[in-house]
């Protein structure tokens, strides 16, 4: 028998191994994971931010220093509430990139962990109560964002500027355009000054439409930072990152504008889950529209997603709106005695 030495060849039967991903897949899902880092310290960094620049107006007040509500500028002097301020700036900065890297539809509802870590970060060094409630938020919270992430599309719709150019001559995209800044012209010119100070929705409502755009400049800009950074192409030299700048910049002054006004005459508890859950919305259609970045999704991805969103605004609400209840598990505890204890007391 001549076999010894001989290579076994596999039968026609055989299944063959699977082929290795290609070098795309891999910059792809690289890059998703980059993103995802991205804005997962971008939440940490600005949660941590308030809680910082809180500390140090506390520390100001307590020493005899003019409050910044009645007026009083003692805080550019502190040293913690600028290490507050650029610690906003850091968890900015690292938001920005990881829109040029990930999904937007990833990106903002993982926002939402920033008030985890403000609320947590408040509990442990301002002696903020945090309420039954309150701690179900934070663990809803997590629940939620790790299923978006499990779920969100790992791929890129747009890979260079020029692309990008294409895409926003899109007539979908440029009716969503026209409707959203002819809404924010309506409710800015008629609406806002007969009903702003009544409806807790009007001005968020705004602040949200112009909040879309918004994002989607910003990921159009740091796609041509990142081409331009990387030696890939010279995105600058185009006129478009110009114009995506002055946007950005227009369009964040007149976000800040309303959403200040909304927190100045609504509470802070009712303004930031209203505010969350319209301005997410509005961001995933604006994205779904210009960057379709759903069109790859597979029907449980898109489920999943959605229902990770959904927890996510559950968890904020609670977060929230339900700050100031006192509740706790002995509470709880105490609905689930037997009838003829509860009826003693």
């Amino acid at each position: 028998k001549i076999t010894r030495g001989v290579k076994k060849m596999p039968s026609a039967g055989a299944a063959a191994p699977p082929p290795p991903p290609a070098i795309d897949e891999l910059y792809m899902e690289r890059d998703f994971y980059i993103g995802l880092a991205l804005a997962l310290s971008s939440s940490i960094f600005i949660g941590s931010s308030f809680i910082i620049k809180k500390i140090g107006l506390l520390r100001l007040s307590r020493v005899g220093s003019v409050r910044a509500s009645a007026g009083g500028f003692g805080y550019l002097r502190d040293w913690i509430w600028w290490a507050g301020l650029i610690c906003m700036g850091v968890g900015e900065a690292a938001n920005f990139a990881a829109y040029a890297f990930a999904p937007a539809s990833l990106v903002t509802p993982l926002g939402a962990l920033s008030v985890i870590v403000a609320a947590v970060m408040a509990s442990r060094f301002l002696k903020e109560r945090l309420n039954l409630l309150g701690k179900l938020g934070c663990f809803l919270c997590i629940v939620g964002s790790t299923i978006i992430v499990i779920h969100s599309p790992k791929e890129g719709e747009v890979e260079d500027l020029n692309l990008l150019i294409d895409m926003l001559q899109d007539p979908t995209f440029i009716t969503y355009v026209v409707l959203i800044l002819s809404l924010a012209l309506f409710i800015g010119c008629c609406i806002g000054p007969r009903y702003g100070h009544k409806h807790v929705a009007v001005y968020i409502l705004l602040c949200s439409a112009i909040g879309s755009l918004t994002v989607m400049s910003c990921k159009a800009l740091g796609l041509a930072l990142r081409d331009t950074l990387s030696g890939k192409s010279n995105d600058f030299g185009m006129w478009l990152p110009y114009f995506l700048i002055i946007v950005t910049v227009v369009f964040v002054g007149i976000q800040v504008n309303y959403l200040n006004k909304a927190l100045d005459i609504f509470n802070t508890s009712i303004v930031t889950p209203i505010y969350y859950v319209i301005f997410t919305t509005l961001v995933i259609t604006a994205s779904a529209i210009l960057f379709k970045e759903w069109r790859h999704m597979r029907p449980e991805d898109i489920i999943g997603d959605l229902c990770g969103f959904f927890v996510v605004i559950v968890a904020v609400i609670l977060l929230n709106a339900f700050r100031e209840m006192d509740i706790s598990l002995s509470d709880v505890k105490g609905i689930m005695r037997p009838k003829r204890e509860l009826l003693s007391h």
